[in-house]
């Protein structure tokens, strides 16, 4: 095969297992460098000088932080007095800790207890956000996962619900929360209600799409062969579409992850947003990009197990991909032997 059939972006096959890893480690490796560039080499951001000495300027402390305009400003300042001027290292704002900071906070912040006898510690925090998310979610699927396959397998259902729900989507979850406070109180319930308002609707669309994809040819020959109503549902419909479905489940979930923050503190705030609220009242930042962190490593990881959870369900999907990578082997094993020079007979 020659270097102009070489499809390195992958727009035409799927690109080899080792390149997928390298570039799958590249995505997170390429901002983690960014993120040290900015907090390790000084001369790239770093507004901020920290007072080492505070020299014969009143007001400056030491370990005090002060732009790197006004600390040259007053240096100058106490040089033209004859006074001692201060001393000083560059550094980023509180805001932004280095990394390493942030890691070391990975451990620290399981282990340092609240500082009020009531507080949460970072392990209680992270499983009731969890329970929230699984409870939301829960709802959401009970309803709009039967809901979405009727709309996506009559058309009946889909024009008496869907404008409604089209119009519906577009209105802002957090705009409910203090109507789902009044109505359901101020704990949990109303935290399930805003994940719920956040995700069911998207969930009847996106299902009843991926329902009316199911290959229209198979449900005729099913209807010649007899099957009818809930039947017809249950026996072909769910079957032909059920792993498609499972990744719009896989999709929506992520989606209600994206809703935590604003669910927790529509009443009384609660879970890891309390956390995040609290460590940034006490400066404590490492903590908190921390905490954000774990909510992506949880919800991440979950949409890996949940991934192969598919793989092991609908192992004919995994099937299908083989059978794509067989193909596509075979095609460009035909295309080099075609394009290859061939001898003439005289």
């Amino acid at each position: 095969m020659t270097k102009a059939h070489r499809d390195w972006l992958g727009l035409k096959k799927e690109l080899p297992r080792k390149r997928r890893v390298q570039l799958t480690l590249l995505s997170f490796l390429v901002p983690l460098a960014l993120w040290c560039v900015v907090s390790y080499v000084p001369w790239v951001w770093h507004p901020l000088v920290r007072v080492t000495t505070p020299g014969e300027v009143d007001y400056f402390t030491e370990d005090m932080d002060v732009p790197r305009g006004d600390f040259a400003t007053e240096s100058r300042k106490a040089r033209d007095r004859g006074q001692t001027p201060p001393e000083g290292f560059r550094v980023n704002p509180v805001y932004l800790p280095a990394p390493h900071a942030v890691a070391r906070a990975f451990v620290s912040a399981f282990q340092t207890p609240p500082r009020l006898p009531n507080e949460p510690w970072l392990h209680q925090s992270l499983g009731h956000s969890i329970r929230t998310i699984v409870f939301g979610f829960l709802v959401s699927s009970l309803l709009g996962l039967p809901l979405g396959i009727f709309c996506g397998t009559y058309r009946f259902a889909a024009r008496l619900q869907e404008p409604f729900i089209e119009f519906f989507r577009y209105l802002p979850a957090p705009a409910f929360g203090a109507l789902c406070v009044a109505v359901l109180g101020i704990d949990d319930a109303p935290k399930i209600a805003i994940i719920f308002v956040g995700t069911f609707f998207q969930q009847v669309l996106v299902i009843s799409n991926t329902v009316r994809k199911v290959d229209p040819a198979l449900i005729e020959a099913s209807q010649t062969l007899g099957a009818k109503g809930w039947r017809l549902v249950l026996r072909v419909i769910i079957p032909a579409s059920i792993s498609d479905i499972y990744t719009d489940m896989r999709i929506l979930l992520g989606w209600a992850w994206t809703y935590l923050i604003v669910a927790e503190v529509v009443g009384t705030m609660s879970g890891i947003t309390f956390f995040i609220n609290q460590q940034a009242r006490y400066r404590n930042f490492d903590n908190v990009y921390a905490a954000i962190a774990m909510i992506g490593i949880i919800g991440f990881s979950s949409d890996l197990v949940l991934s192969w959870l598919g793989n092991v369900l609908f192992p004919w999907k995994r099937k299908t991909k083989v059978e794509s990578r067989v193909f596509g082997r075979l095609w460009r094993r035909d295309s080099s032997t075609t394009l290859a020079p061939t001898a003439h007979t005289p």
